[in-house]
């Protein structure tokens, strides 16, 4: 049986999915983005070695909560689907033992034909669009961002439920024609229950100090209420575009 290489676990998180829900956070992440608040979970050969028993062993004793709130089990990240197999074994097993709903948070960095086991055992995908345009993409994350867009479409093609999450960074995000297009591509897609702005913020600076590594956003501030408003909205308009065009059979 394979072991798991696990940054930190949270029993009672709300906003990585429906419900009450524990988080497990993967080690692990071969993307590199500027604005990342777990830069020391990168590495892929650091955090917690855990057995699928000994994580099954963390969550049993909040299942009251989960069930209750029609939560589940939610595995994020670094990038979970790194440790794919383990990921899809610990999915399968809280399945059969006892019925939780199952979310994975991903970059989608990765091919799907290579996961198709652990997406066949998962619920709900919170896929993280960093940046809709190649080029500032690789800029913000050191990758393309062509995988993501690749694994989006198959998701989408499978009839797969995803919500769909942006972190927005003013100076990076704030382009109208990227918002619009970042919409019109979510308008493409099937089975997208949710769109969800994540307003950036500087929370995880101090452990890029403590890692010896410059702050590439260093003074930059969160967006405004404003900012965000406007990239809602213009995502929206670029949404309907699209969908306007889908619905209509053009």
């Amino acid at each position: 049986m394979v072991n798991g290489h696990i940054h930190s676990l949270e029993t009672f998180g709300t906003v990585d999915g429906p419900g009450i829900r524990f988080v497990l956070f993967m080690q692990g992440c071969l993307l590199k983005c500027q604005y990342c608040h777990n830069p020391d979970t990168w590495a892929l050969d650091g955090g917690k070695e855990m057995t699928l028993e000994e994580v099954l062993a963390e969550i049993e004793p909040y299942l009251s909560y989960y069930r209750s709130s029609g939560g589940g089990l939610t595995i994020s990240g670094g990038e979970p689907t790194l440790q794919a197999h383990f990921v899809a074994e610990i999915f399968k097993e809280v399945k059969r033992r006892w019925g939780l709903h199952t979310t994975l948070d991903s970059n989608g960095f990765n091919e799907p034909e290579r996961i198709h086991d652990l997406l066949d055992h998962t619920d709900l995908v919170l896929l993280d669009l960093k940046h809709i345009d190649d080029a500032k993409h690789i800029k913000l994350t050191g990758k393309s961002n062509e995988r993501t867009l690749k694994t989006a479409k198959w998701l989408s093609d499978q009839g797969r439920k995803m919500w769909i999450r942006h972190v927005y960074v003013p100076g990076i995000h704030n382009e109208e024609e990227d918002l619009l297009n970042l919409g019109r591509f979510i308008g493409t897609l099937n089975g997208v229950e949710k769109f969800e702005i994540l307003p950036y913020h500087q929370m995880g600076i101090y452990k890029w100090e403590a890692l010896g590594k410059v702050y590439p956003l260093d003074g930059v501030p969160s967006p405004s209420e404003e900012e965000v408003e406007r990239a809602y909205r213009l995502i929206e308009q670029g949404r309907q575009e699209t969908a306007g065009v889908a619905c209509s059979g053009k």
